[in-house]
């Protein structure tokens, strides 16, 4: 069969592939104290904790045959998706397949001109909304502040085509192309993908 593996599974963890989340919340929940504060998240049993921008557990260099990660890139700083998309580079084998989704930041731009210019005053709230690049409230109480300090569900730093193309050309990807919902030629990344991840959302498979 090969190995795959997804990073930043969230719940969707498919048996034919070895998934991990760097969730502050799976980890915290480990912990006795710490479990009964923060939100239930029922993770599968199969999920695993991993942090790809430090490197996943025991999946060691050149061994992966594929590698997919849907809506978790833009929830690392520049730098930290930059990292993470070496690392990514690093576990393939060569001629290994990474398919990635994330939103677009050109879709967004498009709709807030479009809202605009039809004079809708709520365009710069959808905006910042949709990207998830605002913050609409401080949190209050010890628990909100825990789950905000320790978690990762805004987006840090949103790509366009171009600029995400760049960097995986940057680490040595080749055969870069943008891709749409379950088009590989491997049949595996059908069990891992969801229609709905691809609306408004870059969607690139590579090849190392």
């Amino acid at each position: 069969m090969g190995l795959y593996v997804q990073y930043g599974c969230g719940l969707s963890a498919p048996s034919d592939w070895i998934n991990f989340d760097s969730s502050p919340t799976l980890q915290m929940q480990k912990i006795p104290l710490l479990g009964k504060i923060v939100k239930k998240v029922n993770f599968p049993s199969n999920v695993l904790y991993g942090d790809i921008v430090k490197g996943l557990p025991n999946i060691k260099e050149n061994t992966c045959d594929g590698i997919y990660c849907s809506h978790v890139l833009e929830h690392l700083s520049l730098n930290d998706c930059k990292q993470a998309i070496k690392e990514t580079f690093s576990l393939l084998k060569n001629d290994g397949v990474f398919r990635c989704v994330l939103p677009d930041l050109e879709f967004s731009i498009n709709n807030y001109i479009i809202n605009k210019s039809a004079d809708n005053p709520t365009a710069a709230i959808h905006f910042l909304q949709s990207t998830m690049l605002g913050i609409e409230d401080r949190p209050k109480g010890f628990k909100n502040k825990l789950i905000a300090l320790f978690g990762n569900s805004h987006h840090l730093w949103m790509w366009d085509k171009l600029a995400l193309q760049q960097e995986l050309l940057n680490v040595g990807f080749k055969k870069i192309r943008l891709c749409e919902y379950n088009d590989s030629t491997d049949v595996h990344f059908k069990s891992v993908e969801e229609e709905n991840r691809f609306y408004g959302a870059i969607a690139f498979e590579c090849i190392k």
